[in-house]
């Protein structure tokens, strides 16, 4: 198994999760742990995208913001400024808690999972 598809079968593991968290009934409990899986989910994207532009395109990126970035020059995803925010939403959640905050980022994240299921078929249909 190549690193990539180690990279893709878990980030297809942490999506399902993060999923799930959004199926349940809402609660505090499940806005914050939907929040949590969102943000390693995210991390798992970029990082996938990251193994996928060095081993199909010889492209070396270091931050999550910079391999999107790269992603869109090198047409493995549309141009869509979503992937950016997803990256800020992520930097949001993760040093501070605000009610707000994770309000806001939770009505985001079924869209968010849309994305990151679009990438999962993206990555599938390069291999």
């Amino acid at each position: 198994m190549t690193k990539q598809e180690a990279q893709l079968d878990q980030f297809k593991k942490a999506l399902a999760r993060l999923n799930e968290a959004l199926a349940a009934s809402q609660s505090d409990i499940v806005r914050d742990s939907a929040i949590q899986r969102f943000e390693f989910t995210i991390d798992m994207a970029w990082k996938l995208v990251k193994t996928c532009l060095e081993e199909k395109c010889g492209v070396v990126c270091q931050s999550p913001k910079e391999c999107f970035r790269e992603a869109y020059k090198q047409k493995m995803l549309a141009y869509d400024e979503f992937w950016l925010e997803l990256v800020d939403m992520r930097n949001q959640t993760s040093h501070t808690y605000r009610e707000e905050a994770a309000k806001s980022v939770f009505e985001r994240l079924p869209k968010a999972a849309e994305y990151m299921q679009a990438l999962v078929k993206t990555v599938e249909q390069k291999q």
